[in-house]
């Protein structure tokens, strides 16, 4: 059928060389199998009783059309009966055979083959929905080649591999784990887990996904996390949960479904007995209640609901957005306000260094500024430190050894590189030892304080000055010292210093900056910006889901609220609620929800779980996500790109557009024949085929949204609306 034709291709062009053949995996399905089994039958014992043939001989093969099409829904329709529910299985079933009982064989094998065929068309839905994402397990290899530093290479089976093991990919291979590279550089295709339409260069640093295809490079990867719990691996547990939930709309049906389908009973048996109690032809009142009970069977509004939103879930898992079920596809679709977490969301999570400021007499340029703190923070491990060191070499400087490296937790760095002393710090360790030193000079200058040995005065924290100098929390104490040989043997006049050390730092600040003070040889030479990078796409998806939405959205963040202002500026949001607890988050939400709005957070760290599960709707960035983040969302950003929130969300809308659709379609459809059958005659192959083809309408009308273009047009409607 067509139908199955467009599943199985779509398949084929997402699992690539690994998929079976299109006719291998469609027969795979027993759906589909007895299906066709009732098709040929059917057609056989038309083509018997057409010719002429003996009646024995078409009614043998229609009734094994009968029992190739009908066995499975039967017997599930008696357990349904045995657990005293009524199934709509059952129904059509006993509405086939009542069609034989009274002669009608041709018309009860066309409704059971009909009925069969959209029972596969519904399984061939399920089967693409769960297969195209689950199918992804298959893209990684089953055995990884490992270095190990005493064994050299041995190949391992990727379930084996731990995490911070080191993992070969050599040119062409599959990735076989989640992980960081750590040395090489190469193109990386990650079309299979992030849809990226062309390949990534990838180099030390950058994060790589199992089951993604290296290119021409050879690459060294850290095992960051281990088989079952890759991003393929989630991926295929998220589907099939999804694939076992329900709907509210569905779950609404499936109430009415059992009193609709006693009430249909009921309604059949009467329309059988009172006419018969007034005289009527059994053959005729018979045949008129079959016909009644197919075309009175809600099978289309069953199947209205599920394929539409299990066809989005899967569309939208192949654009790196992974919703956990039909419920939350459903829901996604209803969102009226967005809230973002900052780091990690609207930013990167990562800090990068973004300025550097020379102070007045530093005698350095910016490159040998940043070859000296490089240098310097090469040993350290911390991340501001991490950040400097990546842009010294993206500048392509040498950095040299560092020796005597020394490093105060919240203070700073001091390190020897090339016979200097190179301190790197936060202001307030260095630069309140700075304006100290410049109001002791101020105070000497203007004969305040006594210039006598012992005086105290405070200097910058760094090399001891004086034989008897102690430190201090505010720098070093020159007890032996006196100011007017201290400030001539460091040829310093502090003041000017401080001032222009603290007036950049202030600039910085400001503008979002982290500022980091440097000094060489105990003198202030540098201030660098450090900051966290907003996402170059967010302030377009921030836009989009304010047209999408009707509503600005909102950002929620723990951090300050300079910080959060200046961001909120860059990407359009004009409400901002900073320095929040991760329960004062809750509570904002809850302020939300309770102004009227269906709300989705955005977030990726442990803070924002409890307002992601609090939410209507929860969305977790999926590579910078903690653990705890993604149990508590309801989707998943798997790659990380904020566009993909404004596609997914009108996605689901046009889902919800669909099931509506489906239930007019279907109920049009009930309502029409219905009404034939009891104002007039509805001949009963017309009956079936009038109802069983609204089935397989509504049931294409769901495929639909798994196209590809259903997913760029929520993007463009996202980006547009």
């Amino acid at each position: 059928m067509p139908s199955s034709a467009t599943a199985v291709r779509d398949h084929s062009e997402l699992a690539g060389s690994v998929a079976p053949s299109r006719r291998t995996w469609l027969f795979a399905l027993p759906e589909t199998r007895w299906a066709t089994l009732a098709l040929a039958l059917f057609l056989a014992g038309l083509a018997a009783q057409l010719s002429g043939a003996p009646p024995w001989l078409f009614w043998s093969l229609y009734l094994a059309c009968y029992l190739a099409g009908g066995w499975e829904p039967g017997l599930a329709g008696l357990r349904a009966l045995r657990e005293k529910t009524l199934d709509v299985d059952l129904l059509m079933v006993v509405a086939a055979i009542g069609a034989a009982g009274i002669g009608q064989v041709m018309d009860g094998a066309l409704l059971i083959v009909i009925f069969a065929t959209s029972g596969a068309l519904e399984a061939v839905a399920t089967a693409r929905t769960e297969d195209s994402v689950r199918g992804l397990l298959d893209l990684a290899p089953d055995t990884a080649t490992r270095l190990n530093p005493h064994r050299g290479e041995e190949t391992v089976p990727v379930a084996a591999l731990e995490v911070g093991d080191l993992v070969l990919v050599r040119p062409g291979d599959r990735i076989a784990a989640d992980g960081a590279v750590v040395a090489g550089a190469s193109e990386v295709d990650q079309a299979t887990i992030t849809g990226e339409p062309l390949p990534m260069d990838k180099a030390a640093g950058d994060e790589v996904f199992a089951g993604t295809l290296n290119g021409t490079g050879s690459l060294r990867i850290r095992v960051g996390r281990r088989a079952g719990d890759s991003v393929v691996a989630r991926i295929s547990g998220l589907v099939e949960r999804a694939s076992r939930t329900k709907a509210t709309t569905q779950l609404f049906i499936e109430k009415v479904e059992q009193r609709y389908s006693i009430g249909m009973v009921v309604a059949t048996i009467a329309l059988f007995v009172i006419p018969l109690l007034f005289g009527a032809p059994l053959t005729d009142t018979l045949l008129r209640a079959m016909t009644f009970m197919i075309v009175a069977s809600p099978c289309a509004v069953v199947l209205a609901t599920m394929p539409p939103l299990l066809a989005a879930i899967a569309n939208a898992g192949r654009h790196g957005v992974l919703a956990k079920s039909a419920v939350v596809m459903e829901r996604l679709g209803a969102t009226t306000l967005v809230a973002f977490d900052k780091t990690g969301t609207l930013t990167h999570g990562a800090p990068e260094l973004t300025e550097i400021q020379l102070l007045p007499g530093a005698g350095l340029d910016e490159d040998e500024l940043l070859r000296l703190v490089g240098s310097a923070e090469h040993p350290s491990e911390h991340p501001l430190g991490a950040a400097i060191v990546r842009a010294a070499r993206q500048r392509g400087l040498e950095l040299a050894e560092a020796s005597e490296f020394s490093a105060l937790p919240g203070r700073g760095v001091a390190a020897r590189v090339a016979d200097h002393l190179v301190q790197v710090g936060s202001p307030a360790a260095l630069l309140t030892g700075l304006e100290r030193v410049s109001q002791s000079y101020a105070e000497w200058r203007g004969g305040q304080v006594g210039a006598s040995q012992g005086g105290a005065f405070f200097g910058v924290a760094g090399p001891v000055v004086g034989p008897a100098a102690t430190t201090t929390p505010r720098g070093v104490c020159l007890g032996a010292t006196t100011p007017a040989e201290w400030f001539g043997r460091h040829a310093l006049a502090p003041h000017p210093a401080a001032d222009a050390t603290a007036a950049a730092v202030a600039r910085l600040r400001r503008l979002g900056h982290t500022a980091v003070v440097v000094l060489v040889d105990s003198r202030p030479v540098g201030v660098l910006g450090i900051r966290d990078q907003t996402r170059a796409e967010a302030a377009a998806a921030v836009a989009a889901l304010t047209r999408l939405t009707g509503a600005v959205p909102v950002l929620l963040t723990g951090d300050n609220s300079t910080t959060a202002a200046r961001l909120a500026g860059e990407v359009g949001i004009t409400e901002v609620r900073a320095e929040l607890l991760p329960e004062d988050k809750v509570n904002a939400v809850g302020e939300l929800r309770a102004a009227g709005h269906r709300v989705t957070v955005v977030g990726d760290g442990i803070n924002d779980a409890p307002a992601l599960a609090s939410a209507n709707t929860g969305i977790a960035m999926g590579g910078a996500g903690s653990d705890l983040t993604l149990r508590a969302a309801d989707a998943v950003v798997v790659r990380d790109d904020l566009s993909a929130i404004p596609a997914v969300i009108a996605l689901s809308r046009r889902a919800r557009r669909v099931v509506t659709a489906n239930l007019v379609i279907a109920g049009v459809f009930i309502a029409g024949l219905v009404i034939w059958d009891l104002a007039g005659t509805l001949p009963l192959p017309l009956g079936v085929a009038g109802h069983e083809g609204s089935t397989i309408i509504v049931g294409l009308n769901g495929l639909r949204l798994l196209r590809r273009a259903a997913w760029h047009r929520a993007a463009r409607s996202g980006a547009t609306a």
